[in-house]
């Protein structure tokens, strides 16, 4: 399974709408330079507030860029960045990933599949209904749609039309939960 990087963004404070760049570095270990959720320990306030001691499992969000045309065909409004990613990718199917999944990003960054996004609150502030535009119910199942969260293993940059490849772990596969 092969892509490309459509997008790279980041935000040093928390919140969505995360600014462009013309590239990010990412951190072994960390997450992406500069960025709010750069670190060992998670950094996702609501969760920070309960265990600050967790390990970051959320270093890096993923998202796909065909998502972002389904919501903008739904008439939303939705550019890069917008909806918190750090890796707007094209061309791989993020959600049917497994975990322990590998993202290779260009030449030497790569990035371990941890789980799937869980849409919050603050989507909705951006736009309303967008989410519940991020959750789709298939036959009683919930499915998470605003992409996958990671943890860097092998820093490097990473940049708009840098090819990702994916190494898929051994089977059996274990499917995405939010984390």
């Amino acid at each position: 399974m092969s892509g490309r990087v459509v997008a790279v963004s980041a935000r040093r404070g928390h919140g969505v709408n995360k600014t462009g760049q013309l590239f990010i570095r990412l951190i072994a270990g960390q997450g992406v330079e500069g960025d709010a959720h750069c670190g060992e320990r998670i950094k996702h306030r609501s969760r920070a507030r309960f265990n600050p001691g967790l390990p970051n499992l959320r270093q890096v969000h993923l998202m796909h860029e065909e998502f972002h045309h389904e919501l903008n065909a739904r008439g939303f409004r939705i550019t890069p960045g917008l909806m918190a990613e750090n890796v707007t990718t094209r061309g791989v199917d993020l959600l049917a990933l497994p975990r322990g999944a590998r993202v290779r990003l260009g030449p030497e960054a790569v990035v371990e599949v941890t789980g799937l996004r869980n849409p919050c609150v603050q989507l909705e502030r951006l736009q309303p209904g967008l989410m519940q535009a991020c959750l789709e119910d298939r036959d009683g199942v919930l499915i998470r749609k605003a992409g996958v969260m990671g943890v860097v293993l092998a820093g490097g940059e990473v940049r708009a039309g840098d090819r990702i490849e994916v190494d898929l772990p051994p089977e059996p596969h274990v499917v995405l939960k939010p984390v």
